[in-house]
C-alpha cells in the first residue's frame, strides 16, 4: 500500500495508536474520517495490529480515499514472545503482559525513522508516547495526542494528582470528595488508578508523569466525545491543561453514518446469525446486553456470581463470554449454564466476540452492562441506551461517576476496588444478589428507570446531531483541518 498521494499543498498527518482495544479502534477510526475530509494519512502500526483493522483501510483506500498502513517490525523475539504476541490484549499472564509492553516501548526508534522519511505536517499520537513531543519539535510540525475517554476523567484525575484528597483518610474505603469539578463526586482510595495511590510503584507512577508533562507541550489534544455530553468538562479541561482540544466523537457512529464500513462491520460476515433470531423474537427494549470489553478478565469465582445474578433477575439477557475466561471447570459450569439459558430462553450467551454496535442498535436491547470503558460507553449512549456501571481498572471508576452522577443514565452494580485483570483474585468482587438487585431495579419500567430511559435517548439523540454538518464534533474536525492547512501552508512559505 505504499503509494504517493498526490499534490504537495495536500495535508499530510500521521496517526500512531497505542496497541491496546479501547486505544486504537477510535484512534483508527479518526484516522479515516481525515482521510474522508481530504487528508492524507498514514496510520504507523505493527504487523499483526494492522490484520485488525487493515479490511475497513483497504475499502476505505478502494474507494478513493487517501489512507494507508505503514507496517513496522514488532520485536517479539527480543523479548521472547512467539509471533503475533504485539497487542495488550494478547497478555494473559503479566509475565506476557510485561513483555509487550517493553516490545512497545522498542518501537520507538523504528517510529521516528519512519516520522523523519515520511516528512508530515502534523502527527496525532496516542498520549501513551510521550516522547513524541520530542519528535514533533525536532521536525517543526505540531502533535496532537489522543485521548480516547472522557474530559471529566480527564479533570477528575489532575484534580487527584494535585490535591491528593485521599491523604490522611482513616482507610481506603473511606469517601473523600473530588475537589476543583462542577459536581460533588465522592470516591474511595480503592477507586483510584493502582499508579495514583500511596502505595504504587515508582517507576509506573513516573510513567504517567511523563504522560501529562508532554500534555502541556503538545499543540493541543483531540478527545473521543462530544461537546452536549460533557460541556462543563470540556471548558475545565482547557483551563487546567492550558492547550486546546477539539472533541470529535462518537466516531464509530461517524464512520457508518457516513456510508463507511465500520471495522466491526468488515468483521461481521454472518447474513442471519442466531443471535439476531433470538433478539427478533423479544420485545423492544426487554434484553440486557452484558459485555466486559477486550482487557476485562473475569475469575471463574466471578463469572458463577454473574450467571446466578442474571438468571434470578428473571430478566433477558445475552451475555459475552471470552473462552480465556475461566479454568476447565469454569468452562464446564458455563456450558450447563449456556443449557439452561436456551431451555428456558431466558439468556443467550455469544463465545468470545460480538458484533456489539449491530447490537446496540437492536430495539429488542434494553440496556448494557458495561466495565465503563469509554468506547463502549459512547456506543451505548449512541444508541441511546442508559447502563449498568461495572467499572474494573483505571479511568473507568470515574467513567461510572459521569454516567450516575453526572449523566443520571447508569446503576452502579457495586464494583469497589479498581484492579488491572492481571492482578485479580479468585474472590468475586461483585456477589449475584447485588447483580440481580441492578438488574431489577435498572429492567424495570416505573419513576427511576423510565427517567434514565428518557435521559439517555436524548443524549443519543445529541450524539447523532453532533456529527451531522453544523454539528459540534462536526464544526470541530473541519476548524482542525483547516488551522492544520494553514500552518502547513504559513510553513512553506
Amino acid at each position: 500500500m505504499a503509494m504517493e498521494f498526490q499534490p504537495h499543498h495536500q495535508l499530510n498527518v500521521i496517526f500512531l495508536p497505542y496497541p491496546a482495544p479501547g486505544h486504537m479502534n477510535p484512534m483508527i477510526d479518526t484516522a479515516r474520517l481525515f482521510a474522508k475530509y481530504g487528508v492524507s494519512v498514514t496510520i504507523i502500526t505493527t504487523h499483526a495490529n494492522a490484520l485488525i483493522f487493515q479490511k475497513a483501510i483497504d475499502n476505505d483506500f478502494s474507494n478513493g480515499y487517501p489512507i494507508r498502513t505503514q507496517l513496522i517490525q514488532f520485536p517479539a523475539a527480543q523479548v521472547g514472545l512467539p509471533d503475533g504476541f504485539e497487542n495488550i490484549k494478547d497478555g494473559n499472564s503479566p509475565e506476557i503482559l510485561g513483555k509487550i509492553t517493553m516490545g512497545i516501548l522498542l518501537l520507538k526508534d523504528q517510529i521516528e525513522l519512519q516520522f523523519q522519511n515520511l516528512q508530515p505536517d502534523c502527527i496525532v499520537t496516542d498520549m501513551s508516547y510521550p516522547w513524541t513531543v520530542e519528535s514533533a519539535a525536532k521536525l517543526g510540525i505540531p502533535r496532537l495526542y489522543y485521548y480516547c475517554s472522557s474530559y471529566f476523567s480527564t479533570c477528575a484525575m489532575y484534580s487527584v494528582r494535585k490535591h491528593k484528597p485521599y491523604e490522611n483518610l482513616v482507610s481506603d474505603t473511606q469517601k473523600f470528595t473530588i475537589p476543583g469539578l462542577p459536581h460533588s463526586i465522592e470516591m474511595t482510595t480503592r477507586q483510584l488508578e493502582e499508579w495514583v495511590r500511596p502505595d504504587s510503584v515508582k517507576e509506573v507512577r513516573e510513567s504517567f508523569d511523563a504522560i501529562f508533562e508532554s500534555e502541556g507541550r503538545s499543540y493541543g489534544a483531540l478527545y473521543h466525545s462530544f461537546q452536549e455530553l460533557e460541556s462543563e468538562y470540556v471548558q475545565l479541561h482547557e483551563s487546567i491543561k492550558g492547550i486546546r482540544s477539539w472533541s470529535v466523537g462518537p466516531v464509530s457512529a461517524w464512520i457508518n453514518k457516513d456510508g463507511g464500513q465500520s471495522q466491526e462491520l468488515a468483521l461481521a460476515k454472518e447474513p442471519e446469525p442466531e443471535w439476531l433470531n433470538w433478539l427478533n423474537s423479544k420485545q423492544n427494549e426487554s434484553v440486557l446486553y452484558v459485555c466486559f470489553g477486550s482487557l476485562t478478565r473475569l475469575s471463574h469465582a466471578q463469572l458463577v456470581e454473574l450467571a446466578h445474578g442474571l438468571e434470578n433477575s428473571g430478566h433477558y439477557f445475552i451475555l459475552v463470554i471470552r473462552k480465556i475466561d475461566g479454568d476447565e471447570d469454569g468452562n464446564s459450569f458455563l456450558q450447563e449454564f449456556e443449557h439452561r439459558m436456551k431451555e428456558s430462553n431466558k439468556g443467550y450467551i455469544i463465545w468470545n466476540w460480538a458484533p456489539q454496535l449491530l447490537i446496540l442498535d437492536h430495539p429488542a436491547i434494553g440496556g448494557i452492562v458495561t466495565h465503563c470503558g469509554w468506547t463502549s460507553i459512547l456506543e451505548s449512549m449512541s444508541a441511546g441506551l442508559p447502563m449498568i456501571t461495572w467499572p474494573m481498572f483505571a479511568e473507568q471508576f470515574y467513567n461510572e461517576k459521569l454516567l450516575v452522577d453526572v449523566l443520571k443514565i447508569g446503576v452502579p452494580v457495586g464494583s469497589k476496588e479498581n484492579n488491572f485483570w492481571v492482578s485479580m483474585g479468585e474472590d468475586p468482587m461483585v456477589r449475584r444478589e447485588e447483580i440481580t438487585e441492578a438488574v431489577v431495579r435498572f429492567m424495570g419500567r416505573e419513576g427511576e428507570s423510565t427517567e434514565m430511559r428518557k435521559r439517555a435517548r436524548k443524549l443519543g439523540d445529541a450524539a447523532k446531531k453532533t456529527i451531522e454538518e453544523g454539528g459540534s464534533s462536526y464544526n470541530n474536525l473541519m476548524q482542525l483541518i483547516d488551522e492544520l492547512k494553514s500552518l502547513k501552508i504559513c510553513k512553506i512559505t
